[in-house]
């Protein structure tokens, strides 16, 4: 029993050969400290779509770790994501949550950015600065690195971070079930409406490890169930899928990133789930079908939750959401969905989809309630002087992974846990938690970067793995 300590993170808080993880990752303020430097300053994070900024001049002012950002498109059409922090004295240069101008002005002392980032104006420039100032020099901080993917709009800090598409690697077929149109097109989805914006009092990381594929916390949502919350307000809310797929789990411990997923058999279809209205139960039924037309084998695969290492949480099933789990402190998560919709399906299908999301997800969503008054309480326990002394286990399915997965001829990327008959298990968790603990201890991109190193063989449970 160790006594809870003030010092910062140390090897050993993540002790992946026991599955134990000591509970003041989430409460100590020093570690907290740590990990926006170590993390959220090196790792891509997800900061909006297109959709959000279609016109030159159109900005959303989303955020990077603690960091507020601005996303805009600037007057020739280029996108941009800019520290929305004037130069002069820090004072936010945008305090609207979304709009059109064509220049950012401070309201402190007037400093003026147009929507390039270039200054462009400054109060006394002559009289008080005697035109010595240079203006070149004192634009708003951009980003390193900003990538356009499908739609949406991730950035780093790091100029040395890898691509977008490298540090996803095969992890990307599984955001594309999230981001590509429900008859398997390529991209076409848009955000409908605005987004959800919401304060839980605890850790990031608790509802970050819950989106990485907790699958054991379905008592929770026992009511839920009940009631009847699926799509057409019938029965739990994938029953039909979990009846007749293979349940997986699937990490890429390299990366940090990891999901869910249900295979369907080849010999059956999409079960039927909107039945209450024949527009959209005929959109959904055309789009399935041509989706196993387009994609094949794997058109049979249907995403369930999953985690893009560090924050962004990914639901590519029904409500199609991405969710941001931004920090506000060791003990405070500000949390951000964006709800996803087929760009072309038909006005009826986008509004029954609307008012399916609003009583499923966010603040007054019947599961959300329910999953974040477990990580209130979840966090509040790990507070305790004596609480702290004592790790949490994670050890569901350790030893049970598999490499090279394959199930009625389709290959799926990435380590596997396959979770048909044992229910659950908590191997994507442990794969968060790995990926975090390796940001905390790299002293650069050449350490995290493993991939790039020549491939090395490995022993895992009997197997040979490359590593």
């Amino acid at each position: 029993m160790a006594k809870a300590g003030t010092q910062g993170y140390t090897p050993g808080l993540v002790d992946l050969a026991t599955g134990q993880i000591s509970r003041e990752i989430f409460v100590n303020e020093t570690i907290y400290q740590q990990e926006l430097e170590q993390v959220f300053a090196r790792a891509w994070l997800f900061v909006g779509h297109e959709s959000q900024i279609l016109k030159p001049g159109d900005f959303f002012v989303s955020g990077m770790g603690e960091e507020s950002v601005l996303l805009c498109r600037d007057r020739e059409g280029e996108i941009h994501v800019f520290l929305n922090s004037c130069r002069h004295r820090g004072m936010k240069v945008c305090r609207y949550d979304e709009g059109n101008t064509q220049v950012f002005t401070c309201p402190y002392h007037g400093w003026s950015y147009a929507t390039d980032g270039k200054l462009v104006g400054v109060p006394f420039f002559k009289e008080a600065y005697h035109g010595t100032l240079d203006r070149s020099k004192w634009g708003l901080v951009e980003v390193a690195q900003l990538c356009r993917y499908k739609g949406t709009i991730w950035a780093t800090w790091d100029a040395s971070a890898p691509p977008f598409l490298e540090y996803l690697g095969d992890f990307t077929c599984y955001l594309d079930l999230s981001l590509d149109a429900w008859d398997g097109r390529e991209g076409g989805t848009e955000v409908l409406g605005g987004i959800q914006k919401w304060l839980i009092p605890c850790n990031w990381k608790f509802p970050a490890e819950n989106f990485s594929g907790d699958s054991y916390h379905n008592i929770s949502h026992r009511s839920v169930d009940m009631v009847g919350i699926g799509p057409s307000g019938r029965g739990r809310r994938d029953m039909q899928e979990r009846l007749m797929a293979r349940r997986l789990q699937i990490c890429f411990p390299e990366r940090g990133h990891q999901t869910g997923v249900y295979v369907l058999p080849h010999d059956r279809p999409t079960a039927p789930a909107y039945r209450d209205s024949p527009v959209v139960s005929e959109y959904f039924r055309h789009c399935e079908e041509a989706r196993r037309q387009r994609r094949g084998e794997w058109g049979r695969v249907t995403g369930s939750p999953g985690e893009i290492f560090p924050n962004t949480a990914l639901h590519p099933r029904q409500p199609r959401t991405i969710a941001v789990w931004h920090p506000r402190g060791p003990h405070q998560t500000e949390v951000w969905r964006w709800y996803m919709v087929d760009t072309d399906a038909p006005p009826e299908v986008k509004d029954f989809l609307r008012q399916y999301y609003i009583r499923y997800s966010g603040p007054g969503g019947l599961t959300e309630q329910d999953d974040m008054e477990n990580w209130n309480y979840a966090h509040a326990a790990s507070r305790g002087t004596i609480a702290r002394r004592y790790p949490y286990s994670y050890e569901q399915g350790m030893g049970y992974e598999v490499q090279d997965f394959t199930w009625e001829g389709l290959h799926l990327p990435g380590v596997v846990m396959d979770i048909t008959e044992a229910k659950s298990s908590e191997h994507n968790l442990r794969n968060l938690y790995r990926r975090w603990a390796e940001f905390m201890e790299a002293k650069s991109w050449a350490a995290l970067a493993t991939w790039r190193r020549p491939a090395r063989a490995t022993r895992r449970n009997g197997q040979r793995i490359r590593g």
